[in-house]
């Protein structure tokens, strides 16, 4: 096996950006998911998990690092992130601030997915509020764990675009690989080029990876087929469709597109 891609989202909920390397440390890959926008009248964080109100933010795009990361509107626009907070609210229709620090306890609204295929994306469904990061130390706004892979055996099963589950790693698998193979590899160390990760959790899906990206149409297989052919025990969490796998860094360093990977 080996690294087919890599992928870095500098503001949560937003497209990402390619790229030939990643650099991790103990609290994930630098530079991803270190900005969110978080809703002025409740606090809350936005995601795309819940669409009624954030599916627009998939629309946006986001790259660079530090103080130079910056967005591009749907019209074309690009601005620095920490100054967006006006264009960004005119889009969404809902006053936002553009952050740069997770709030202790921070929680994002997540109806259930499949309750908002049924019924549409503007459904006024129930939706709990799911506190984020919890596998994760530091202030990054990434949804549990510090980074997140899934395999070309999954993608190929399910028959959608990488970019719709955010992996940070997509990994090349064999020919013959079972799909959801990922699940076989929870406990066991994961090495990549120097670095070691340790998988902690199936990943469990949401509405966004079913949403418009950008250009992209929707994709209700990309929740379907998992729901289908892949529902498994999530700790903590409970029976939940899923696909790819959830990962803490236990060895930090650089990965690298080509890179081996191996599993304990």
């Amino acid at each position: 096996m080996k690294v087919a891609s890599l992928h870095r989202y500098p503001v949560k909920s937003m497209l990402g950006e390619d790229l030939a390397s990643l650099d991790l440390d103990t609290h994930g890959v630098i530079g991803d998911r270190v900005y969110a926008l978080v809703d002025a009248e409740h606090g809350r964080v936005a995601t795309a998990k819940q669409p009624r109100h954030w599916r627009a933010l998939l629309r946006c795009r986001s790259a660079g690092s530090g103080p130079q990361v910056q967005v591009v509107l749907p019209d074309g626009r690009t601005l620095a992130a920490g100054s967006a907070d006006g264009p960004l609210s005119e889009l969404l229709g809902r006053k936002v601030t553009v952050s740069t620090r997770r709030a202790d306890g921070a929680v994002v609204e997540r109806p259930d997915p499949e309750q908002v295929l049924a019924q549409g994306l503007d459904a006024d469904l129930e939706a709990p509020l799911l506190e984020i990061a919890q596998g994760t130390p530091g202030g990054r706004f990434v949804d549990h764990s510090p980074v997140h892979l899934i395999t070309t055996a999954t993608l190929d099963e399910v028959g959608v675009e990488a970019l719709r589950y955010r992996p940070n790693v997509v990994v090349v698998t064999p020919p013959g690989t079972p799909a959801f193979v990922e699940n076989d590899w929870l406990g066991r160390p994961l090495t990549i080029g120097a670095v070691t990760l340790v998988p902690t959790l199936p990943t469990p899906r949401c509405s966004v990876p079913t949403l418009e990206h950008g250009d992209l149409p929707r994709a209700p297989q990309a929740l379907r087929r998992p729901a289908e052919r892949n529902r498994v025990e999530v700790e903590g969490f409970g029976v939940l469709p899923c696909a790819g796998l959830y990962a803490r860094v236990e060895t930090p360093g650089p990965i690298h597109r080509g890179d081996p990977v191996e599993i304990g």
